[in-house]
Parts: C-alpha cells; sequence; structure tokens
C-alpha cells in the first residue's frame, strides 16, 4: 500500500516515474542542459538557412513569373519571347 492510503497500478506507476525523473533532476549532472542549448542553436542555424534558401528561391521564381508574363502579353502570331 501507498502512503496515499491506497494501491492502484497506474498510481504506483506515476509515483515511481515522478520520484525517479526528481532524482534525475537532482543529480549531479550539470551538462544535460547543454545538449538542450546545442540543439537550439543548430535548429535556429538551420531554420535560418531555410529561409534564405526560400527568400532566394521565391525571388527567381518571381523574376521568371514577370517574364513568362511579360511574353505572353507582347506575343503575338508571329513572334517568338
Amino acid at each position: 500500500m501507498s502512503k496515499l492510503g491506497f494501491s492502484h497500478p497506474a498510481v504506483d506507476f506515476l509515483v515511481t516515474f515522478l520520484q525517479g525523473r526528481l532524482e534525475r533532476a537532482r543529480s549531479d549532472d550539470k551538462d544535460r542542459g547543454v545538449s538542450a542549448v546545442e540543439w537550439v542553436i543548430i535548429s535556429a542555424v538551420v531554420v535560418a538557412i531555410v529561409g534564405v534558401v526560400a527568400f532566394i528561391i521565391n525571388n527567381a521564381l518571381k523574376s521568371g513569373a514577370t517574364k513568362v508574363g511579360n511574353c505572353i502579353k507582347g506575343a503575338s502570331a508571329s513572334k517568338t519571347c
């Protein structure tokens, strides 16, 4: 029987799980957060690179679409672009 006065497998599991998490949080492993910070920095760099590539592709597509639009507007039966 647990300290709560009743016992249920789900409650026992939850209490055991939370005790383990609490012990790990209080342990001397101080560099656990460093890994999380590294992942945040790596993710930020990847997002920035994707943003720059998307901007470049977007500008190239706009330029190409404008050229095609101008070609269609100025096209006649005898001319080609």
